[in-house]
């Protein structure tokens, strides 16, 4: 039985929560806050199930934040030692002034990782089909929105005007609702778009294509945490690395029977096709390195989605040191 497992967020004792405080076997516990439990983050999932952790002698505990504003106050409140979501989390907490902010030291995907599933099998798709209509979305300030209007300007139309969006419903649960009747069409990660294509709805664009490489998720953690903790961090990178090499060097065939203990509840063939979608369009990067002309592309998206006070410097929210070590 591996070290390392995925639990669902709860609210827990302090002395638990400290994860890198203790060690048990040997091994330092971390806690790991992740924004949603997804293939799209199959490189993780590879290094969990793989041993990688373990081999740099980590003990991982898993957390399903169910969003990104979870999973930064599970950061900042030091629920979790490390979070892993959107890096727009880490620029509005350093624009709100904390002092102690949040740090990217590693991104994992490379494009958006959601797709627009449409009711209609026999629908041929162009942008304009969603004038007039009502489509599931995300949390407004979030990267699955922000993306998404990008993509709907970048096709000339207007997100405000031109379409009805549905903000309100929880992360995680737009699949459900869409099922049960809601909206025309609905944006959905991975496994929510292949269940309801599986239902007889349709995928009908994946956002990571139409919107082209954006830096989507991140590894961070406080400031204080990395400097206290520099080897803990170096340890996790190199970890991640060679899940990330894995990944990169295999089929989709191959990554799926690897991760598919963190997806029981999916059976294998769904799970392959998951991976293989991702995998076609390049969503994972052969390096775990926040280039600073992906964090300029990030700050354009916040910007043009309203969601920015004020810009903020490369320098103190990106820290390469250890991804350029692991890479």
């Amino acid at each position: 039985m591996r070290k390392i497992t995925a639990v669902i967020l709860t609210v827990c004792a302090a002395a638990f929560c400290l994860a890198g405080c203790g060690e048990e076997d040997g091994l330092t516990e971390v806690t790991l806050n992740e924004v949603a439990h997804s293939i799209f983050y199959a490189p993780q999932y590879a290094a969990i199930e793989l041993g990688y952790f373990e081999e740099e002698g980590l003990d991982v505990t898993l957390v399903n934040g169910l969003g990104a504003d979870k999973t930064m106050t599970a950061v900042l409140s030091g629920e979790a030692d490390i979070g892993f979501m959107g890096s727009e989390a880490s620029i509005y907490v350093y624009n709100e002034g904390n002092e102690d902010y949040v740090v990217n030291f590693a991104q994992l995907t490379q494009r958006a990782g959601n797709f627009l599933v449409g009711r209609d099998p026999s629908e041929e798709f162009t942008w304009d089909n969603l004038r007039g209509k009502t489509v599931l979305g995300g949390r407004a300030g979030g990267m699955p929105q922000m993306v998404f209007e990008y993509i709907l300007k970048k096709h000339g139309i207007d997100p405000a005007t031109d379409l009805t969006i549905v903000q309100n419903i929880d992360f995680g649960l737009t699949a459900q609702a869409f099922e049960g009747g809601n909206g025309d069409y609905t944006v959905e990660f991975e496994p929510g778009a292949t269940a309801l294509e599986q239902q007889g709805n349709k995928v009908l664009a994946s956002l990571g294509v139409e919107s082209g490489m954006v830096p989507y998720t991140a590894y961070s953690a406080k400031k204080s945490y990395i400097e206290e903790n520099p080897e803990i961090i170096a340890s996790f990178v190199r970890a991640l690395q060679k899940g990330m090499d894995y990944v990169n060097s295999h089929t989709p065939e191959e990554i799926a029977e690897t991760i598919q203990p963190q997806f029981e509840e999916t059976d294998l063939d769904t799970i392959t096709t998951i991976v293989t979608r991702y995998y076609d369009q390049q969503t994972w990067k052969d390096n775990l390195v926040f280039e600073e002309e992906s964090f300029t592309l990030l700050q354009d998206i916040l910007e043009e989605a309203g969601e920015l006070s004020s810009r903020v410097p490369y320098e103190d929210l990106v820290n390469t040191t250890f991804a350029e070590e692991a890479r």
